[in-house]
């Protein structure tokens, strides 16, 4: 076959010129896309800035809130409500969102009459006001509080088939007060004093007896939350913020801090929030809160609705050690682990973002995320919590999670053992 010369190229290259230019001609002649027509909240004129002097979610979000479980508590005024983790986007939780625990219902403080008394084994106790309070040297950190009994339905078998529920004691703020260690310096410590007791103004008293350790380490007398003054519901006007340990010593309505030479061992460090192990002997403080993820997307409320395809995986680790080194998922309920991309910021006791990239095809599967700590401490299996916790606990469920996907996109809440 001949070699096309010099003129052939240039006929061949005029020929394509003129199709393109014809095909762009008849691009040109047809109509532009339009933009989407202007809906009815682009043609009329909205509320000013004075119609919210203070800010609320938008309706369409009323189904966002805190839901509670009426059979875990035989009365009212002893209950807790969930974070919908489900519908939180990142690791700060919103003030209206912040899970509940009571012992004796919410007390309605007047902040002109609030009171803070240190006493005990110091050499000037203290009476302080709110103002006086605040006057002293302030920080702000964010930390996560968790009740120890988060997960507690899932101990015999997974039973409620909702994220919500199954996980949602927990929540994560930025709190802002006064360093523990300041208050107890002003006051002066006793060289016998070793332990703190610290109630509140509920009517359960609520209150715990903490190691002087920890309370000159990083424990907070906190007034604020996520910028702005601490909810009734979280202990307004002055809570305690003891990161990284179990929900119920972050004392709320915060009322008295006393010194003293040994723990008080009061009613909530027995009868409550204490652990009868399998050899009949009760494990009391237990303070520390271990390593825990949850996948948050898909889950039992936000199921896979666009059948198979790209997802992101989406979830929460968080550990009262420390910061979280890694975070594995797993698709086959175990088996295999991929490492998940953490989320900057990766703080101390403090809740971590993690994804993972994947493309569903469209079969079932089984979804786990497991987490490990800074100390080398790994999230186990809840085989592995029965194994030393016996067969009916309550507290301390940190268990591996596992969400059943369906072939539907549907996700149901199971257990490996």
């Amino acid at each position: 076959m001949a070699k096309p010369n010099r003129r052939d190229i240039f006929k061949m290259g005029a020929a394509a010129g003129a199709t393109a230019i014809a095909a762009s001609a008849r691009a040109a002649a047809q109509p532009a896309a339009a933009p989407p027509a202007d809906d009815s909240w682009s043609n009329a004129l909205g509320p000013g800035v004075d119609s919210r002097p203070y800010g609320r979610p938008s309706r369409f979000e009323k189904d966002v809130v805190r839901r509670y479980v009426p059979w875990l508590s035989p009365t009212r005024d002893a209950d807790a409500s969930f974070t919908p983790l489900q519908d939180q986007p990142g690791i700060i939780t919103s003030n209206g969102l912040f899970f509940e625990r009571y012992h004796a219902g919410r007390p309605t403080i007047d902040p002109d009459r609030y009171r803070l008394m240190i006493s005990g084994l110091v050499r000037k106790p203290l009476l302080l006001t709110l103002d006086q309070l605040m006057r002293f040297p302030s920080v702000s950190r964010i930390h996560f509080i968790e009740c120890p009994a988060n997960g507690a339905t899932e101990w015999p078998a997974a039973q409620l088939n909702s994220l919500q529920l199954t996980h949602g004691m927990v929540g994560c703020a930025l709190w802002t007060g006064v360093k523990l260690s300041t208050l107890l310096d002003e006051v002066g410590l006793l060289p016998e004093a070793k332990w703190l007791l610290a109630s509140g103004s509920d009517g359960a008293h609520m209150d715990r007896s903490l190691p002087l350790e920890k309370c000159l380490d990083d424990c907070i007398v906190a007034y604020g939350q996520n910028g702005e003054a601490i909810r009734p519901e979280q202990g307004y006007p002055v809570r305690l913020v003891v990161p990284g340990w179990q929900g119920n010593v972050n004392i709320k309505w915060l009322r008295q801090l006393q010194l003293g030479k040994t723990p008080w061992i009061t009613r909530e460090e027995t009868s409550e929030y204490s652990e009868l192990l399998p050899s009949g002997k009760a494990l009391g403080f237990t303070w520390v809160m271990d390593a825990k993820s949850v996948i948050t997307f898909p889950c039992p409320e936000k199921p896979l609705t666009g059948g198979p395809g790209f997802y992101e995986i989406r979830g929460l680790a968080w550990s009262g050690r420390g910061r979280i080194k890694q975070v594995d998922v797993s698709l086959d309920g175990g088996v295999n682990y991929r490492r998940a991309k953490l989320d900057e910021p990766v703080l101390s006791k403090c809740l971590t973002r993690f994804t993972l990239p994947w493309r569903w095809d469209g079969k079932p599967a089984l979804i786990q995320s497991r987490v490990t700590d800074e100390t080398g401490y790994v999230q186990p299996t809840i085989a592995q919590k029965h194994k030393f916790w016996g067969n009916d606990p309550v507290y301390e469920n940190n268990s591996i999670q596992t969400w059943q996907i369906l072939a539907s996109g549907a996700v149901n809440n199971v257990q490996i053992s």
